[in-house]
């Protein structure tokens, strides 16, 4: 009697449907026609870089998933911090570091401008900002692609913090929710190019709802819901427009122009500020 051919040591009388080779029980899995041995498998199994390939083009929601992911990360990392002898909890001290403030962005903290917006004050906070990312990242980032729908989120970011800067320069500003807000205007545009109006589109209503909400509690931040709310709708216009050819490389030059003239708005305006 045969023997299997990876353990050479036990007799069968099986062998593997695709190669033709013996192989014990224990070597053998079940395929829609017959059963193939372990080692016809784990060779039919795609590589590490196919794998990645296919995630890549198979997942609709890589991009939104990704920016949730930095922002349950950085929150989680706030956790990290040693007390400072302030009298600071661990997600103040994240906020004091990284968060956007007139008076520290004009002198140098430039960088805030892009970290306030993966900072998050508490979890119900951080849970807010993510599941509107999710939602909107099923309506979106399938339809536009995922280099545009990251880039129309970071302009939103900067123009939401350039929005912060300009109505609230002295209030430490943190969150996800100028890009966000930007998600949305850029959804209300995707959809009037369809045709709809602004009220029919679904992210009419929404807009106009989290504004009021946005005018109604004192201490979330207009400026920065504005502000990304119409750096979000500028940056699907330039490459989102009517009648304009999809072109990959065109539309991350204009993102990308798009997101210095918004870092720079966000500086010229806390250098502005008394």
């Amino acid at each position: 009697m045969a023997t299997c051919h990876i353990h050479q040591d036990r007799e069968t009388g099986r062998s593997c449907t695709r190669c033709g080779r013996p192989a014990c029980p224990q070597c053998l899995v079940d395929a829609a026609v017959g059963s193939h041995c372990v080692t016809c498998v784990k060779a039919a199994q795609p590589s590490t870089k196919e794998r990645v390939r296919r995630t890549w083009k198979g997942d609709t929601l890589l991009v939104s998933k990704a920016l949730i992911a930095v922002d349950v990360i950085v929150y989680l990392m706030s956790f990290r911090s040693k007390a400072s002898g302030t009298g600071l909890s661990a997600i103040q001290q994240q906020a004091d570091h990284w968060g956007l403030f007139g008076p520290y962005v004009k002198s140098g903290d430039w960088y805030r401008l892009i970290t306030a917006g993966f900072i998050h004050a508490s979890p119900l906070h951080l849970a807010f900002n993510c599941f509107a990312i999710y939602r909107l990242g099923q309506a979106l980032e399938g339809s536009v692609g995922r280099l545009r729908y990251a880039g129309i989120f970071l302009v939103a970011v900067l123009a939401g913090s350039a929005g912060a800067v300009l109505l609230s320069p002295h209030a430490l500003t943190v969150g996800a929710s100028g890009g966000a807000f930007g998600l949305m205007g850029a959804g209300a545009w995707a959809m009037r190019m369809r045709g709809y109006k602004f009220n029919q589109t679904g992210f009419g209503q929404v807009i106009v709802m989290n504004l009021l909400i946005t005018v109604a509690i004192p201490q979330i931040s207009l400026g920065g819901h504005v502000g990304g709310l119409i750096g979000g709708g500028i940056a699907a216009a330039a490459v989102l427009g009517p009648h304009r050819p999809p072109n990959a490389k065109r539309d991350i030059a204009i993102l990308a122009g798009l997101m210095a003239a918004m870092l720079a708005l966000g500086l010229v305006i806390a250098q502005a500020q008394g």
